[in-house]
């Protein structure tokens, strides 16, 4: 790993701080620049919190250098609080929202890999699988009762929203089906929210489907 200058002394953090804030324009940069530099080993050291993850320690010091960018241009010193106290928020922040979203990523793309290949020789991914297994009470429902049975059962135990979302999601009224995405922009939310609703209104209607069913 290479090796970082050493900190700034109070003194010259101050003085650098000032520059930053009231230099001229090349004073500014300079002071900026200098801050920056003198404080990456205070970004090496956050940085070596996440090592055990599977980001190399060069992106992870990149990484948290942006979060230290950020402090020290956003740095306000009349908050009593010092630069290092400051900064290392801030690049733990910018750590934990890059895993974060690796994290995210990581999931959303095993969801989207292809698991196979159906009888048309279609690929199919495990969204397809998990979509398709929340479809089967919907295919049950329209088998065995007619459109107006299902629509009774929706409108007794869902709410506004979900009745809304079910209709759309599975073309009651057009007929045509709209995936979560058209559903999201259409709505203006997002997929997983949308994903979140739909799940939680079947298992509400195979709940009443089955409670129905067990009457009869």
């Amino acid at each position: 790993m290479k090796t970082f200058q050493q900190p700034l002394s109070k003194e010259a953090e101050e003085n650098y701080l000032k520059l930053l804030l009231h230099g001229t324009s090349e004073e500014s940069q300079e002071a900026k620049r200098i801050l920056i530099e003198r404080n990456l080993r205070l970004v090496a050291h956050i940085a070596k919190k996440y090592q055990n993850t599977d980001v190399d320690m060069e992106d992870l010091i990149s990484i948290g250098t942006i979060g230290l960018i950020k402090a020290v241009i956003s740095y306000d010193a009349s908050k009593n609080s010092k630069l290092a106290t400051y900064a290392a928020r801030c690049i733990d922040n910018e750590l934990l929202m890059m895993l974060r979203a690796r994290k995210k990523t990581s999931r959303e793309i095993s969801l989207y890999e292809p698991i196979g290949t159906d009888r048309e020789g279609n690929e199919i991914s495990l969204l397809d699988v998990i979509e398709h297994e929340q479809t089967d009470i919907v295919d049950r429902m329209e088998t065995d009762h007619n459109i107006g049975k299902l629509q009774s059962i929706i409108n007794k135990c869902l709410n506004e929203r979900e009745q809304e979302i079910i209709t759309l999601r599975y073309g009651l009224i057009s007929g045509e089906e709209i995936t979560q995405r058209e559903i999201g922009k259409m709505l203006g939310i997002s997929r997983s929210y949308i994903s979140r609703i739909e799940k939680k209104a079947l298992e509400k209607l195979r709940n009443e489907y089955e409670k129905q069913s067990n009457i009869q």
